[in-house]
Formats: C-alpha cells, structure tokens, sequence
C-alpha cells in the first residue's frame, strides 16, 4: 500500500482493532434465542453502541426492533452542509454448526497462518471494526468530512426483517446521500471489489404428513405412505438431471456480464472434493449470481444413530431459494409452493409456512460514490483496479433503503472474500484486508465529500 497519512493511522490502529474484534467475536450473538441466550446478543448490541458512544457520536440507541431484536444507531456530526453517508453493518452471526470441527473454539478469535480466526470474524463483526478504523484514521487526519450516521443491525442473518420494518416505520432515521453497507467481500484477496447485484431469497418451512403416528416398516412398509419418502420426492423434483435448479415457472437461462469466475478457482474456493462435478449450466458466475437457485438447507427425520424400523408419519424440510435482480421475491415463494404441492406424491399433507424473504438488489455503479470509491480503492490497493461482482447472498435491508431513499447511493464492500469461509466452520478475516479496506473507506469519504 503507497505511504499516506491515512494509511499509516490504519496500520498503528490494527493492534487495538484485534482487541476489539476479539471481544465483539466472544459474544454468541446469534439471533436464534431458542438456542443461543438472548444475553448474548444484547451484549454485542451495548458493546458497539459503547464504541460508538467513545468516537464522540450522539444520539446513540438501542433499537428495539419489531422482530424482537436491538440494532443499534448513533449519529456523528460532520461541517455543516456536508453530506451524509450511512455506514452498516451487523453484529449477529450464524450459529457455529459443528464447534467440535473448529480447529480452534469458534468465539475466540484466533490468529493462525495470517489469519483471525472466530464467527463473525468477517460477517460482519469485522465490517464494524473496518467503519471504527475508517472514522478514527480521518479524525486523525484532519477530521470526519461527512455527517456520519452508523446502524448495526441484530438480526440480518435470520432473515426476519426487524430493521426493515423499523425503517419504515421511521424513515427519517436513516436517511443519507450514500450508504455504504458493510457486509459483502472482495472477489479474492488482494483484488478490491464492490458487489453490483445481490440475489434475494426466500426460506420456506415445508411439513409433510402421512399417517396418525408412525408404524412398524415389518408390518405396514410396502403400501403405508412413508411421509419421509414424500419428502424426499419433493425436494428432488427441484433439481434436474444436471443439478440446476427447476421450480416450474421461474426462468434459469440468465447470464452474467462482468468479471468471471474461472471452474477451477470455483472449485478450489468451494472445497469441491476431487471427482466431484459441479451443479448447472452455464459459466460460474451465471449460476451464482444470475440465476435462481434452491438448497435444502436441513431436514427433521430420524438420526441414524437411535433409529427404529419405522415408517414415518411426518417429516419436515427447510429450503432456500435465492433469486436473481429482476424476479420478486414474493412472487417467487408462490412458484415455489405451487411446485411443491404439484409433485407431493400419494396424495400426502403438506403445509408451508414462510419464515424469512427478501428482495433481491442491483445498484447503480454509475454514480459519482461509485467513482469515489474507484478513486479511493486505487490508492488502497496499489496497481489494483477496483471489480464489480455479483453475490449469491442477500442483504434485505438494501432494497428496503433503496424504496425509502430512491437518490441514495448504496455501494457494497466488506471482508467476506473466498476465504473467509463465512457460514461456514473456521471462518476467519484477513488482517490485511481489514487494513486496506478501513484505508478505503476512509479515503472514499474524504473523496466523496469532495464530490
């Protein structure tokens, strides 16, 4: 990284930055209360409105959001008529999976190889951390050039729309001429990207019944409807032969323009056991970020461990279907269920119950922020060109803000590149992604105030 003001207050900061991030990472803050204590997450939630509180930003709350979540806000005051940038992140995680296969206890951040290791560590604890470096290195550089308002949201990653919904309900609140959401990542390490589109999706709750109770399979298998085995049939039904992805009614046939993402790179970022194929037609980046796609994403049955020779009764599913820009989501759920129900074999029970659904997002990568940031990202990331990419992922929030404030600039950035792993075991960040990216930012606010 070329020597510049700015860059060195980053580089002395990123010591107490690991301080930092590993005491947001030590929260279990997973907005699941069933099975994580709600305790945690109100923690991480008084934690960042603390570290807001300390950089001098007023107005600084809790939100008590509709969905039975906090996120927390807070205002920081730049020169008088100045334009206002949103900065976003969230301190909820994904629950850790299997915590026996963490190389190292997963909310304990870690360094190992380069990297810190932790949940959150990247999605998106670190997003926070990247805002307090870019603010704390233009204050110490001459000042924060922009008003400045922060949202740190509780509960992005169950998809249940507490801050959409809060924002709707105060849409002064958030209001900005640019906003900058925290929570996307670098196409690789080292290559400075902003994501121009995002998939929305959709997370349907599908039970299948059968019988009264379940029966003896020595006694009754063989004409006793297997609800399981119903279920099964179902969710096959929504692949074909080539694993592409086929709710009848919802097209699979776009594609992608802009930067690619060659097979073997996919591969190898994905862990992709040798031997195995890859799912779809079409390049990489048109199944990813163009098209539909459906994943089961778990199933109550009988374990293997403890099973009994039984047909079962009823049995349940939970499937993910992410959509590409230009498919309402809405619209979408409903080709989903009428799939389901046309190939729910034997004539078996089924109800569907929506959980979670947002739409999917497609910025305007011509306006000046996205110069701005082209600008700033150059000097972060020396001999780099900055990339547009598409995410397969979703961030509901941005078209809720994009319908609230229509002129508003949203640009993507963040620290979720290939491998940072994140939803998955072992997730980590990478310092030096952190640092260049807190540089970025810092520089694009200074730029985009200029503007």
């Amino acid at each position: 990284m070329s020597s510049n003001p700015v860059a060195e207050t980053v580089a002395s900061l990123m010591p107490r930055a690991k301080e930092e991030l590993t005491e947001l990472v030590a929260f279990q803050s997973v907005a699941d209360f069933d099975q994580f204590p709600r305790s945690e997450s109100e923690g991480a939630a008084r934690w960042v409105a603390d570290a807001l509180a300390a950089e001098g930003f007023q107005d600084v709350a809790l939100l008590d959001t509709p969905d039975g979540t906090q996120s927390v806000y807070g205002f920081l005051p730049g020169p008088q008529g100045a334009k206002t940038v949103l900065l976003y992140a969230h301190y909820d995680v994904q629950p850790p999976l299997d915590e026996a296969a963490w190389t190292t206890p997963p909310f304990e951040l870690t360094e190992r190889d380069g990297r810190w290791y932790g949940r959150g560590a990247a999605d998106c604890k670190g997003g926070l951390i990247m805002h307090l470096l870019a603010l704390r290195a233009l204050k110490a550089n001459g000042g924060v050039p922009v008003h400045v308002k922060v949202i740190a949201e509780g509960s992005e990653e169950m998809g249940t729309g507490g801050l959409e919904r809060y924002a709707e309900e105060h849409p002064e609140l958030l209001a900005a001429d640019t906003i900058v959401i925290g929570d996307a990542g670098n196409f690789r390490v080292g290559l400075p990207t902003v994501t121009s589109t995002l998939r929305g999706m959709t997370l349907l709750r599908v039970q299948v019944d059968t019988l009264a109770g379940n029966l003896h399979s020595g006694q009754f298998g063989g004409a006793a409807p297997d609800a399981l085995a119903a279920l099964i049939r179902m969710l096959d039904s929504l692949r074909a032969e080539d694993g592409s992805t086929t709710v009848e009614g919802l097209s699979g046939e776009a594609g992608w323009e802009g930067l690619q993402y060659e097979e073997e790179q996919f591969r190898r970022d994905a862990k992709v056991l040798d031997g195995v194929e890859l799912i779809g037609s079409g390049t990489v980046a048109d199944r990813i970020w163009a098209r539909p796609a459906v994943t089961v994403i778990g199933i109550d049955c009988p374990p293997v461990v403890g099973a009994t020779p039984s047909v079962q009764a009823s049995a349940r599913a939970l499937i993910s279907l992410r959509v590409p820009p230009g498919v309402d989501a809405g619209a979408a759920t409903k080709l989903l269920q009428a799939h389901l129900e046309a190939h729910t074999p034997w004539g078996a029970r089924v109800s569907m119950e929506q959980i979670g659904q947002g739409q999917p997002f497609r910025a305007d990568t011509t306006s000046p922020a996205y110069q701005a940031m082209a600008a700033a990202m150059a000097v972060a990331y020396p001999g780099q060109e900055m990339q547009y990419a598409g995410q397969g992922g979703s961030i509901p929030l941005c078209n809720t803000l994009a319908a609230l404030y229509p002129r508003a600039e949203i640009l993507l950035i963040g620290l979720s590149e290939p491998e940072a792993q994140i939803h998955a075991v072992n997730e980590s960040v990478s310092p030096e992604e952190l640092e260049r990216l807190s540089v970025a930012e810092a520089l694009f606010l200074r730029t985009y105030a200029a503007s």
